[in-house]
């Protein structure tokens, strides 16, 4: 049936009734209701009462046999009832089929349709009221009738049994209210070729039926409640579907679980929701939600609780919520990645103030201080996730950074008569970031550096040993203005599930003494599981264009990138690509084993590097490498500790925490 006026679709604030049919709306998941209870069909009923009726009736005017009749008797007795205990049978001459006015009926495949339904009633049988009463429901079960009724006729012949039946109307139409939520497309396509035919109610059965079933899949609360067919073939569905009334938000002490007053803003917590007051209640949507106010990291523990609204098919929903301690101090360690040597190589100490919720807003404010042997680190970041106003959830981060890093990855390691060279940097930015497809963020900034090259006396300096020089400028310090954009792609939060990154970076020369340069850098890794195994691919690349210092250079080698080799020590070039390949497997615990290959190389652009720094200190410019490790679980990551080859025949081992970029 097409998209006519045939069918037409109602919304309908029609209220349940307290009925078998109401839609429980906190229930877990609405059975799809039998048709007994959903289809108010009163006259299948009324059909099957008459029918006893009628044949209690007009059987017993016919002669009939008795188990202690002394003559012959008419009929012959089968099974249990020839024992004289059971119900009287009556020897039945002929079995017709005929409408409710005892004529023939006009199509002859309601008539067949009809008879082949009949299994003890046949002609010649000996029959019970019983079973005659059995075949009257069988008629009526098969959907296509309204009513049956039946007459025997005392004939010459012997008993005539006729089964009277009203056929249902001819579908002519459609019409549904209350389903704001299924499509119209659902019914339309469930009675498309059904128009002009008889009504069969085993058919509407189980439309109801799926019309059900489409509720609970996508984890909605409603059911087709009522149905009727109205003069003219109109077939009448009612759907009632549970309305979110109002949602309530109810902060509880962490320690008593008692009611207490909450420091987040509610309008904080609303605007994260998708389920919204007036909208269908979704119980897939609201567990969700319950995840999104968790990944706010403001909450300890988030419940929320549907609640009947009176005798309405309308629910409140309670969200009890557990706020976090908001703000505090924080010390740890780690690992640099610039510094190979030394009994204490690449350890830095931490300190951190962080306020997940300043204002009650949910902004984050982070300010942290790493310190090492020559790394240090001061980072200040203000974070709105969501900037007021904006309906595409879009984020701002400002962000002021001073560091020191040692400059081993493109400038390599100490020389004997120089200490080693240290990169200063000082960063100020801001960065916009949104969602703007499913699994698909975007990121857009604004950063200015300034940077340069230090001796290990802190004294500015603008060539190393090897008289390569140190900055783009010819300057102590170079003054870059970046404009940023970033694109991720991401299929799950699992480490090994599909991500691909595309980052651009264009210095803007806004002043004449301002860089002036464009870098490309993309990743992508795609994880696939092989029975108890897992098999990681990697792989990333880059290309910088223009006026750029040294020290930005792609730096090849180390542990994220070809293991086996020192950090930067393949190479650093104007362009890079690095590819990695790794299989897993849990061994017991939380103990993971790894095998695993990497290659990279500068492609040919070492020497392109202003100074080439790779080739003054003999950098092959490409390398692989292969070995084994194992990894353990912490609260921190995944601890790495793997022991590598290159491909000249030297080993190393590598220390990590967190996965490979």
């Amino acid at each position: 049936m097409g998209r006519s006026r045939d069918v037409r679709f109602v919304s309908s604030g029609v209220k349940l009734p307290s009925a078998s049919a109401s839609v429980p709306a906190p229930s877990p998941a609405p059975a799809p209701a039998l048709l007994s209870a959903a289809l108010p069909f009163a006259h299948i009923g009324r059909a099957f009462d008459a029918a006893a009726r009628r044949l209690g009736a007009c059987l017993p005017r016919v002669p009939v046999a008795r188990a202690d009749t002394a003559a012959p008797p008419p009929v012959r007795r089968h099974g249990k009832d020839a024992g004289g205990g059971g119900e009287e049978r009556v020897l039945i001459s002929e079995v017709a089929v005929r409408g409710k006015d005892g004529e023939p009926l006009e199509r002859p495949e309601l008539e067949a349709a009809a008879a082949a339904a009949l299994r003890a009633c046949r002609p010649n049988a000996a029959l019970t009221v019983r079973e005659v009463q059995e075949d009257v429901h069988r008629v009526v079960e098969s959907g296509l009738f309204r009513s049956c009724m039946p007459v025997a006729v005392d004939t010459r012949d012997g008993i005539r049994l006729v089964f009277e039946v009203e056929p249902n109307q001819d579908f002519h139409g459609l019409v549904c209210e209350g389903a704001n939520m299924l499509p119209s497309k659902f019914l339309e396509d469930a009675f498309r070729d059904r128009h002009g035919k008889i009504i069969n109610i085993r058919h509407l059965d189980q439309v109801i039926k799926s019309v059900n079933g489409w509720y609970q899949e996508r984890g909605l609360t409603g059911l087709v409640s009522y149905a009727e067919i109205l003069s003219g073939g109109i077939l009448r569905l009612q759907v009632s579907e549970a309305e979110v009334n109002n949602i309530n938000i109810r902060f509880l002490d962490r320690k008593t679980g008692e009611p207490t007053v909450g420091k987040t803003q509610p309008e904080t917590i609303l605007r994260q929701l998708t389920s919204k007051k007036g909208q269908a209640y979704n119980r897939a949507q609201v567990k969700r939600d319950v995840e999104t106010i968790l990944t706010m990291g403001i909450m300890e523990d988030v419940t929320i609780i549907p609640q009947p609204v009176g005798d309405s098919n309308k629910v409140d929903l309670v969200m009890n919520l557990v706020e976090r301690p908001s703000g505090g101090f924080s010390a740890g360690g780690g690992i640099s990645s610039g510094i190979t040597n030394g009994p204490l190589s690449g350890l830095i100490g931490s300190f951190a103030y962080s306020h997940r919720n300043v204002f009650g807003r949910n902004k984050k404010l982070n300010l942290s201080l790493e310190r090492g042997q020559i790394d240090s680190i001061f980072r200040l970041n203000f974070t709105d996730p969501w900037i007021d106003g904006d309906n595409k959830r879009t984020s701002r981060t400002v962000m002021v950074q001073n560091s020191r890093t040692p400059g081993t990855l493109v400038h390599g390691g100490d020389h004997p008569d120089h200490g080693p060279i240290t990169i200063g940097r000082v960063t100020a930015g801001v960065e916009y970031s949104r969602p703007f497809r499913p699994k698909w963020s975007g990121t857009l900034g604004l950063i200015f550096q300034h940077a340069g090259a230090r001796d290990d006396k802190s004294i500015p300096i603008i060539r190393d040993f090897y008289n390569s020089q140190l900055t783009a400028s010819g300057n102590n310090y170079d003054d870059t203005l970046l404009a940023k954009f970033e694109s991720v792609y991401t299929d799950s939060g699992d480490h090994s599930s599909t991500m691909f990154v595309f980052n651009v970076e264009q210095g803007l020369p806004v002043l004449p003494e301002w860089l002036s340069f464009n870098r490309v850098t993309t990743r992508l890794r795609q994880g696939y599981e092989i029975g108890p195994a897992r098999l990681l691919l990697s792989a990333s690349g880059g290309h910088v264009e223009g006026n750029f210092p040294p020290h930005e250079a792609f730096a090849i080698g180390g542990t994220n990138s070809v293991r086996g080799y020192e950090e930067g020590a393949v190479g650093s070039g104007r362009s890079y690509a690095v590819g990695s390949g790794e299989v897993s497997c849990r061994m017991f615990g939380p103990l993971e084993g790894v095998v695993f290959g990497d290659y990279g190389s500068d492609l040919g652009s070492g020497p392109k590097v202003p100074g080439d720094p790779a080739g003054a200190r003999g950098k092959p410019g490409s390398g692989y490498g292969y070995g084994v490790g194992v990894r353990v679980d912490s609260p921190l990551g995944p601890l790495r500790l793997e022991y590598a080859f290159n491909d000249k025949q030297a080993r190393r081992f590598h220390f990590a925490v967190g996965y490979r970029n």
